[in-house]
This record gives structure tokens, sequence and C-alpha cells, in this order.
């Protein structure tokens, strides 16, 4: 494969020679990631489902972390791929997305594509997510010689429906975030709450600001308990569109209890606090992403109303073992 950075041909990577071009690099300029998300927002378009997560969408925005890999594919001139390429940790290694434009499908560019992101790996195992769990996306991973390793649930419910009123657990108040004062104390619980998280855990004061300047960033709706003027935990709720002709959606963005608070009910009355939020703002319905192995949160939110509505998938290989030459 080519090296780092540089040109590839084509025919090095399975596609019609003297068609394709792939490029790899750090932030992009602000034409170049316009041009990527609009391929991103074709592509959800025609799927029902976004191809990129949040975080790599971000990416793309503001290239917070350059030491992300931002992976283009043209075909004949057209921005036909996109692949991004986390590094991650020593522990984690480095995760992949890549989305290819409909109208360039079922030519071998996804292949291709993937083919360059376990080169920009450096040869250490690669986890790519596939949104939706899509069968393209599986089969794309089967041919690229990579396994199911994790799976993200979607779950949703009508707000509509009945609600409890939260159980506040005594010495605990509620408040909502405020800018500017309270970035570095939600960061250090949220690391606490995620130590063995994966993605969430890391998180920085940068990650949390480079949100603040979405403009979905509500402050009254991101709730943060306290006791003894120390923060307990948080509900960071969200709201998505609405798009085309889909409404406005809730989320359950992110719930986080210190360790010293597990087993309070707190989390459970955080979440509460969050959905009559939602409802209040006139939304129909709310959605929450977790670990389809998070047993004990899925039993949380299924007391709560929640059903399974969908499921992102990740994939792993790659590696010295898996690297096309």
């Amino acid at each position: 494969m080519a090296p780092r950075g540089g040109d590839v041909s084509a025919a090095s990577n399975g596609a019609p020679a003297g068609q394709v071009e792939i490029r790899a690099s750090g932030p992009l300029r602000s034409a170049d990631a316009a041009d990527v998300l609009d391929l991103v927002q074709e592509a959800a378009d025609t799927d029902g489902v976004g191809p990129l997560s949040e975080h790599a969408v971000l990416s793309v925005r503001y290239g917070p972390d350059e030491r992300a890999r931002h992976v283009r594919l043209w075909d004949s001139g057209l921005l036909a791929g996109y692949g991004h390429l986390d590094p991650g940790d020593s522990e984690q290694g480095p995760a992949a997305e890549l989305v290819i434009r409909p109208s360039a499908r079922r030519r071998g560019l996804g292949l291709a594509l993937g083919r360059r992101l376990i080169a920009e790996a450096g040869g250490r195992q690669l986890r790519v997510w596939a949104h939706g769990d899509l069968p393209a996306a599986t089969a794309l991973a089967a041919a690229a010689g990579f396994h199911r390793s994790r799976a993200l649930w979607q779950m949703r419910r009508p707000l509509a429906s009945p609600l409890a009123e939260p159980q506040i657990p005594a010495g605990v108040t509620v408040r909502t975030f405020r800018i500017g004062q309270d970035e570095d104390a939600w960061v250090s619980v949220n690391h606490r709450a995620f130590a063995r998280h994966p993605e969430q855990g890391s998180w920085t004061r940068a990650d949390l600001q480079v949100r603040e300047r979405e403009p979905w960033f509500n402050p009254a709706g991101f709730f943060l308990a306290e006791r003894d003027s120390g923060l307990a935990g948080f509900h960071w709720t969200k709201v998505h569109g609405p798009h085309a002709e889909s409404p406005a959606t809730g989320e359950v963005y992110v719930v986080g209890v210190d360790p010293a608070e597990q087993g309070t009910g707190l989390g459970r009355a955080l979440t509460l606090i969050g959905l009559q939020y939602l409802r209040s703002q006139g939304l129909q319905e709310v959605m929450l992403y977790v670990d389809e192995s998070n047993a004990a949160a899925i039993r949380l939110y299924e007391s709560l109303g929640f059903a399974h509505a969908g499921t992102d998938v990740m994939f792993s290989g790659g590696g010295a073992a898996g690297r096309q030459t």
C-alpha cells in the first residue's frame, strides 16, 4: 500500500486503474470539510441513518484532534468516499468510520477505502464502526476479514407515555450547567463515572467546548447534581432536528454518576429529570445509545419505557496479519 499521507494508485486498491485517487491528511480546510459533510448528508438521506458518529463529524467540522487522519477518495474527480481514523490510545487502538457516496457504491470503492484506513493504522488492529447494522456494511467487513466485536444499541420511547416523579437522594440538589464555569468539574466527574468506558471516559475540556459551539447545545437541558458543593452526577440532553420529514427528537445524550453515588438512585432520578425537560419542549420521542453488553443500564432504560430500536456494530481486524500489499 502507499506510504502514510501520500496518494495511492487505483490499481493497488482493487478499483479501476486511472479513475480513483485516495489522499490522507490531518485537519481539513473549511471548503474540504464542507464537501465531506455534504457527502455524509447524502448518504444519511439515502440510508436513513447517519454514516458517521458525532465524534467523527465534529472532527471533520472543527479538526480538534490533529492526530486524526482524514482519508478522502475521488472517483473520476468526484469525491466518492471518506474515512475517519481516530488514533485512539495504547490500550484501545485506532478506530475508523467510512462512507461511500450512494451513487458510487458496488464498485469496490469501500474496500479500497477500508484498505487505506488499515494502512493508516500503521499495522495495528483496527476497529471500524458501522452505523445502522446495514447488510452492505456487514458484507464489506467480511470481505476485508473483519469480525464483529462490539454493538451499541439505540433505544427509544414515546414522551407521551407517563413518567414517574424523580426521587432525588437526600442531600443532593440539581441545577443546570453554567458555560465558562462548570467545564472542569464536569470533565472530572465524567472521567470518574466512565473510567472503564473506551470513548466517553477520555473526554477532555476541549471535547466539551467543541460541543458548546454546536447549534443544538443548550445549557437549559444540561442538568448537574451536587452534593456538598461537589458534582455528584449529570444528565446532558440533546435535541435532534427536525430534518426533512422527521420531527425533532430528544436524546438522553449522556447520564453519568460519580462512583460514590452508585446505588443511591441518582442516575434514575437524573434520567427522569431530563426526560421531563425534553417533554416540556414539545418533543414526541426520545432516544439514547447504550452498549449491548451493559445489561444493568439496559434494564434501567427498559424500566423507564425504552425499547430496542436499532444497532450500531463495531468490526475489528486488520493489523500486521491482515494488511494488504
